[in-house]
């Protein structure tokens, strides 16, 4: 196969030399396509749908400068730091419905180049840029006039923007209004699609091969030539066998070992990091995987998004986590109790976890006959709730479940509260 260069011209701020290296005739990858999946809401629950978008091409070129535009002052500013920089643009087919969609694919192309380590996925500081073509039509018919919304730097952008359109159009359409073909961009603040300019005119660009690079010549097992070494050809096959585990592979492999859902597996990939230290965590253990899945993405990211650091620079290392999980299996201490330890070592404590608790006297009473004095205690301190208890007013339960609690302060074992203190109830 054999990929070549051109040159498209036009004169924009932003594009400085007059023209733009691409791949007009002879891009590098056509016909291609991806897997992902998309959550569906059905009866409050979230349903993971399978999809399939169609590539069209993937093609080299040259990135344009950036323009600022200052809409009270009239003026433009043009930054062209990025100007020249090679990029690689993957052009899809139209097989997005909703703005929902297209961004579930976005999230799984954006893990794929993240894991392949081709992007760092940063789409805040412009790794990766999404120019979403938006039309409406009815089934059946041919697709209506298009517009494009330019440089969406995040998911959640492209999720706002696309839907937005999608919903002007329709009602421009309905109110018996036209659909120009123009470029916009999406106003974060106001959730809006501002017109930034038309595309009416059909533009010539004067398309002509690139006099200064050389084709890009790419070749398979069945194709190698002769008497050139590895590094002076660029082998498919070669390539494809020396790919990592894929998102896809791996939440499956995740599913699989671990018995957890998709959405559980998912969340697991989603994060630089996160199955690596969650693994790590299960492995060494041999405990209950959603036992630690609960632990790391209830508590754990709650307090590494509190501070804005990464799953890498965490204070709590996948030892002190192993730690912590080994505590809750055995029952040592309860849930609120390792919650209560994770604050403390995310607050600076370096200690391992066994010793927080000892220090504290954080273990979780589990002598019965101890549990069964509390619950009498309560019982006898509070006579109202067992009046309304005992005349039917069952919801009373847990209000004498967190008295019996209080008066252990927070040590005593869960299940065995509710089954002594249930117990002693019905005696009565």
């Amino acid at each position: 196969m054999v990929s070549k260069f051109d040159r498209k011209h036009y004169f924009y701020a932003d594009l400085p030399a007059g023209y733009q290296i691409t791949q007009h005739r002879q891009p590098i990858a056509v016909n291609g396509y991806l897997k992902y999946t998309s959550l569906q809401s059905a009866k409050g629950n979230q349903r993971p749908v399978k999809k399939m978008a169609k590539i069209l091409q993937i093609q080299l070129e040259q990135d344009s400068g950036k323009s600022l535009h200052d809409d009270e002052l009239r003026r433009s500013l043009i930054d062209l730091n990025r100007a020249g920089v090679g990029l690689m643009e993957i052009v899809t087919a139209p097989d997005f419905s909703t703005g929902t969609e297209a961004a579930a694919f976005i999230k799984e192309l954006l893990l794929i180049l993240q894991t392949i380590k081709v992007c760092d996925g940063k789409m805040s500081e412009g790794s990766l840029r999404v120019d979403a073509n938006v039309s409406v039509h009815h089934p059946g018919q041919p697709l209506g006039v298009r517009t494009e919304v330019k440089n969406l730097n995040s998911i959640t952008g492209v999720t706002k923007a696309i839907d937005f359109e999608i919903k002007r159009q329709i009602s421009e359409l309905e109110k018996g209004n036209e659909i120009f073909n123009e470029t916009k961009s999406f106003d974060y603040v106001t959730g809006k699609t501002v017109t930034m300019r038309d595309k009416e005119r059909l533009q010539d660009y004067r398309f002509m091969p690139e006099p200064n690079l050389l084709p890009l010549r790419l070749y398979t097992n069945d194709t190698l030539p002769t008497g050139l070494s590895d590094d002076q050809i660029v082998n498919v096959d070669k390539l494809r066998d020396s790919l990592p585990l894929l998102p896809a592979q791996k939440r499956q492999a995740v599913q699989d070992k671990y018995g957890l859902s998709y959405n559980q597996a998912q969340f697991l990939v989603g994060e630089e990091g996160l199955l690596e230290y969650f693994t790590d965590v299960v492995e060494e253990t041999n405990r209950d995987p959603l036992l630690t899945y609960n632990l790391l993405a209830n508590q754990v990211l709650m307090y590494l998004n509190r501070e804005d650091i990464s799953i890498h620079n965490s204070p709590v290392c996948s030892k002190r986590l192993k730690e912590l999980v080994v505590l809750l299996s055995h029952k040592t201490i309860s849930l609120n109790t390792a919650k209560k330890v994770l604050e403390v070592m995310f607050e600076g404590d370096t200690r391992l976890p066994p010793d927080i608790v000892e220090h504290h006297n954080w273990k979780q009473i589990t002598d019965p006959d101890k549990i069964e004095e509390y619950c009498l205690d309560a019982i006898t301190k509070n006579h109202k709730l067992v009046s309304l208890y005992k005349g039917g007013k069952k919801k009373v339960f847990q209000n004498l479940v967190g008295q019996v609690h209080k008066m252990a302060y927070g040590r005593a074992e869960p299940n065995l509260v509710n089954e002594i203190l249930k117990k002693k109830l019905d005696q009565m």
